[in-house]
């Protein structure tokens, strides 16, 4: 990074600022823990500033280094297969906050629901999880993946048509 011009130096402080924490918060809903998630966008981080002046002449960016964390999420997954299902660390946190409501259902009914994400396509999976996991807007989950906003729409539409399928099916079982 010191070989770099100043421009280009700037441009990956910028980008690392402005995506680190949807990468965080997406990164703690796919491992389950703080430490698990930093180690996974640190290491994320870092190939993508190894790449970076490369990047730099690519159309979607944005695109790319999605795809980095996604292969670093893969990978930290794969090193630390002990202990419970992230998802169901994220179903059990949800449950602890509906205080006015039975907490064994809130739990059972986010379990379910992260069950069927889980059946999901990847594309629509993380749309799914950005949109409702994270609360990010059509057009923000559409920058964080690096794609379309037309995109981000139509793979909620396909993932709401299949969990509508897996949740129906889920509830008469």
């Amino acid at each position: 990074m010191s070989q770099w011009n100043p421009t280009a130096r700037l441009s990956y402080w910028a980008f690392h600022a402005n995506r680190r924490p949807s990468y965080m918060r997406f990164a703690y809903l796919q491992l389950g823990s703080d430490a698990a998630a930093e180690a996974a966008v640190d290491a994320t981080f870092d190939s993508i500033m190894h790449e970076w002046l490369r990047m730099l002449h690519m159309d979607r960016l944005d695109a790319y280094a999605w795809t980095i964390l996604k292969q670093r999420l893969v990978d930290r997954q794969r090193a630390s297969s002990a202990g419970p299902e992230p998802m169901h660390v994220t179903a059990f946190e949800a449950a602890l906050k509906e205080a006015h409501a039975d907490r064994y259902e809130v739990l059972a009914d986010t379990i379910r629901f992260y069950s069927a994400v889980s059946r999901l396509a990847e594309r629509q999976r993380d749309a799914v999880l950005l949109r409702y996991g994270l609360q990010c807007t059509p057009r923000e989950a559409a920058s964080v993946m690096g794609v379309d906003e037309a995109t981000v729409r139509s793979q909620l539409g396909q993932a709401h048509r299949r969990l509508a399928r897996l949740l129906d099916a889920s509830a008469g079982s």
